[in-house]
């Protein structure tokens, strides 16, 4: 019987931090995600607001800020919509994210558009194009246009989207997709209202009416959040964890992007690292750092690499978690091949702990904030989870679509990677 008890003792001092973790996970997660944090985006503050919620838990667990700071400021410009999103079609009032978009670069306005449409073929013949634009601008029915964008290739997508943007220099624009929906944040603005809508919507014929509020915004301020936790042996050495915790925000007042598995779940890894690292602190000094700005092009940590509060060069290896909710696939890590030797570190503690179900290899890309560093010469990964949870940029990318499935154990694997990196 004291045996057996002895064994029930060890089994759950085994399984309850681990399930405590997960929950700190799952916790921070949620609450990132919340309207309360509107998006984490550009209107009323979200990024602030985020940023606050982790330097609070920063200072909760005494992890100490860099060079007296936990905040490295920085500015740029940004297109925001924070009113009126309004969009009447056919005597039918559209769902904002479900039924249109506004480009993130469009600008506002309150008007009746009646678009004339110009074809895909119209746009790729620029001697065709110009004259219907002339026509167009004499034309007294139309006073915007319409470009039906279904039904055609990703190829072709790729030619004809940036004309149609050019064309919102001179008219209101009215694009039909057939294409899933995905938002982004623009830092420059158009000159009239582009409008995206989905092709099961739309009735030909009809007019639509705006009323769309866009501000743009010129030095928006956002702060990277920083903290460290020193090494039990004393070295000038850092093992670096990033993650990017802004996301799109609001579309108007009533609808906003969560941006729960991108890129609260990585957010959420960090904190939770921090925390397990200030408990039982590494070999090597443990440096933390939360991006702001990355989804208006990886600024935050373009930022901090100009401007770094560690010397880069002194960075053993870097790991940046960014959609981190699923991992039912497992894992893809990008990089992998620039350092095939931390590479098969990876898959070596994967295989002997049978964490994740696959950890799949990718080359480079300049798809998150491990980029710039990359850049400089910095050992990265940049890991993200892989699984059915499809939603990405989109209002649908909510806490109660992921799945966690495989995140205590990601978790568990970037520790021990982290544990035994070297350059």
């Amino acid at each position: 019987m004291v045996k057996l008890s002895c064994v029930f003792i060890a089994f759950f001092c085994l399984i309850l931090p681990s399930q405590a973790q997960l929950s700190e996970i799952k916790s921070h997660t949620e609450a990132l995600c919340s309207s309360a944090f509107h998006g984490r985006g550009y209107v009323n503050s979200g990024d602030s607001l985020a940023s606050e919620y982790i330097k609070k838990y920063f200072e909760k667990n005494e992890i100490a800020p860099i060079n007296g700071n936990y905040f490295q400021s920085f500015s740029f410009n940004v297109n925001t919509f924070p009113g009126n999103m309004d969009v009447v079609h056919n005597e039918k009032k559209l769902i904002p994210g479900k039924h249109f978009l506004v480009h993130p670069s469009s600008s506002g306005a309150v008007m009746q558009i009646i678009p004339k449409k110009i074809s895909v073929k119209e746009l790729l013949d620029s001697k065709v194009l110009l004259s219907t634009i002339e026509q167009l601008q004499n034309d007294t029915l139309y006073n915007g246009v319409l470009l039906d964008f279904t039904k055609i290739t990703a190829d072709t997508l790729k030619l004809i989207q940036p004309i149609g943007e050019e064309l919102s220099a001179i008219f209101p624009i009215i694009e039909v997709t057939d294409r899933k929906f995905t938002w982004s944040v623009s830092t420059k603005t158009f000159a009239n209202t582009y409008i995206q809508v989905q092709d099961s919507i739309y009735e030909e014929g009809a007019t639509f009416d705006i009323n769309i509020t866009s501000q743009f915004t010129r030095k928006h301020e956002s702060r990277n959040v920083m903290g460290i936790v020193p090494s039990k042996i004393k070295t000038d050495d850092f093992v670096v964890f990033t993650a990017h915790y802004d996301h799109l925000g609001r579309m108007g007042e009533s609808t906003y992007f969560p941006g729960a598995n991108d890129n609260a779940s990585g957010t959420a890894i960090l904190l939770e690292m921090a925390r397990k690292i200030k408990d039982k602190p590494l070999n090597v000094n443990a440096v933390f750092i939360a991006f702001a700005g990355e989804e208006a092009g990886l600024i935050g940590s373009n930022y901090f690499v100009n401007h770094p509060e560690i010397q880069l060069q002194n960075i053993r290896f870097l790991i940046n978690t960014d959609i981190m909710g699923s991992g039912e696939e497992g894992i893809t890590v990008v990089n992998a091949t620039l350092h095939d030797k931390a590479f098969q570190l990876l898959k070596k503690i994967n295989k002997k702990k049978k964490l994740v179900k696959e950890i799949k290899s990718r080359g480079p890309a300049a798809n998150s904030d491990h980029y710039w560093f990359s850049q400089e010469g910095v050992p990265s990964f940049f890991i993200y989870t892989m699984g059915p949870n499809k939603n990405y940029h989109d209002i649908f990318d909510t806490y109660s679509n992921l799945s966690f499935a495989a995140t205590e154990n990601v978790f568990e694997l970037i520790y021990a990677f982290a544990k035994k990196v070297k350059n």
